[in-house]
């Protein structure tokens, strides 16, 4: 290995060592970077006038009208928050499930799901759910581990149901990597992948997913009943048609804003950036219909801004390494290590998801798209049989991991933060290892049924 590999490989240590001692990512990001190209053009082994290109990426970065889609999906997320839907979603579906063993669990899989698709935020989904399902789930005789589990799994939906940030920004970073690779290998018109094709290839396995946490939880209520109970029914509450009403009323809203936004995205009629301004206004005029919208505006606004200032900062610290890690040779050199791995494609691709999933240990998933994928992804397309779709939810459905699993996963101090005090840390970090193994079977059914994600992509758009 040349000097300026060593260089490379040296950086990425130092960047993952020091967000591990706590530091903050897009300073780290950064601070590295600058450090290394330093370095490298005082051992010339890189020119320091390489930075050039920097300003012109920012302002790329800036410009990108798919990551202008970023700010009014976390605005549409943070005012639904604000809108209580998913208390009357919360309390209308347990009315409906609540009387079978384990129908509350079930409850609470379904209204994550419709949060997810209606979010795309995990946070908020994480503390709206924590805070209304928890305490119920417990006064109901459910398993301390077990209610913990299923709350942390569902909010982590919103990270693979489209509109998920994660997903815009995976498409982001998978569009310029799969045109790279096609130009080094003298494709000189290039195809594309969108957003929009990732959206559409999260569906499925998105799905898929939920239908997988909903059987954990009907195995656990017939072969371990006392961990989750049946509720009786309340005196009083709605049965029958009243209760149909009721359900059809509080689902018609959110239904109406996730056709609004994923239906004009996926039939073409308007592009994420259009669909997520259409989310924002009606999630608007959603939150007006139950309180005073002047009241949740401004504390809205400021945390959207709040979000919005955290992925950019980062993925401009992010922007940067790359730059350094390029002009040191660090493409190159993971292009033939992963083509010299046994295996193939196949081993290279493990390589991979395993990296990403241990990484998810120490590091959270914007960290990880903004770091590791662009290192690895031109690599991986440019190796024979590797569709570009199927890569980035394979991505998705592993990084979603990266929310969940201890030590370090934010959905885990989220709902820490919001949990009731008879469960414990401890409960949660036990709570959620059956459902991290659900997404690794999830990930194992994706490796050998790659249809799940290219099959709907494919039948709106060709190719």
């Amino acid at each position: 290995m040349i000097l300026p590999e060593i260089l490379a490989v040296l950086m990425v240590v130092a960047v993952c060592g020091l967000l591990m001692f706590g530091y903050p990512v897009a300073l780290t990001l950064g601070g590295v970077s600058l450090a290394f190209a330093v370095l490298g053009h005082l051992l010339d082994v890189m020119s320091f006038s390489f930075l050039g290109a920097l300003p012109q990426r920012v302002s790329g970065v800036m410009t990108n009208e798919v990551l202008l889609a970023i700010p009014m999906f976390v605005f549409m997320g943070v005012m639904l928050e604000r809108s209580r839907i998913a208390e009357d979603l919360l309390e209308t579906m347990g009315r409906l499930f609540g009387t079978l063993r384990g129908g509350l669990g079930i409850s609470v899989a379904l209204v994550g799901t419709l949060l997810a698709a209606a979010k795309g935020v995990v946070g908020a989904t994480t503390v709206t759910m924590g805070l209304i399902t928890l305490p119920a789930m417990l006064r109901h005789g459910y398993d301390k581990r077990l209610a913990a589990g299923t709350v942390a799994a569902t909010a982590t939906l919103a990270q693979i149901f489209p509109p998920a940030t994660v997903l815009v920004l995976l498409g982001d970073q998978l569009s310029t990597a799969y045109q790279a690779a096609q130009l080094s290998q003298g494709v000189f018109a290039p195809a594309s992948v969108t957003v929009s094709d990732l959206f559409a290839g999260a569906i499925v396995p998105g799905f898929a997913l939920v239908g997988f946490y909903i059987l954990f939880l009907i195995f656990m209520a017939v072969f371990f009943p006392k961990t989750s109970p049946a509720i009786p029914p309340e005196p009083g509450a709605p049965k029958g048609f009243a209760l149909a009403r009721r359900v059809i009323e509080v689902l018609v809203a959110p239904i109406l804003l996730i056709l609004a936004v994923l239906g004009s995205i996926l039939g073409g009629i308007a592009t994420p950036t259009e669909a997520a301004s259409v989310g924002a206004v009606g999630a608007m005029a959603l939150t007006a219909r139950r309180s005073r919208l002047a009241e949740v505006l401004g504390s809205t606004v400021v945390k959207t801004a709040q979000i919005t200032c955290m992925i950019f900062v980062i993925l401009i610290g992010a922007t940067l390494f790359s730059l350094v890690f390029r002009g040191l040779g660090g493409d190159d050199m993971v292009h033939r290590a992963l083509s010299d791995l046994p295996g193939g494609t196949a081993g290279a691709i493990l390589a991979v998801m395993l990296a990403m999933f241990l990484l998810g240990f120490v590091m959270d998933a914007f960290e990880i798209i903004f770091v590791v994928v662009p290192i690895v992804a031109v690599a991986l397309l440019k190796l024979p049989g590797v569709d570009p779709v199927w890569l980035g939810i394979m991505m998705a459905l592993n990084l979603q991991t990266s929310y969940m699993h201890p030590p370090l996963g934010p959905t885990l101090f989220y709902l820490r933060g919001v949990a009731p005090p008879e469960i414990t840390t401890w409960d949660i970090y036990v709570g959620v290892i059956p459902f991290v193994l659900i997404q690794l079977f999830a990930l194992v059914v994706l490796w050998y049924v790659p249809g799940l994600a290219t099959a709907l992509p494919h039948a709106l758009y060709g190719g």
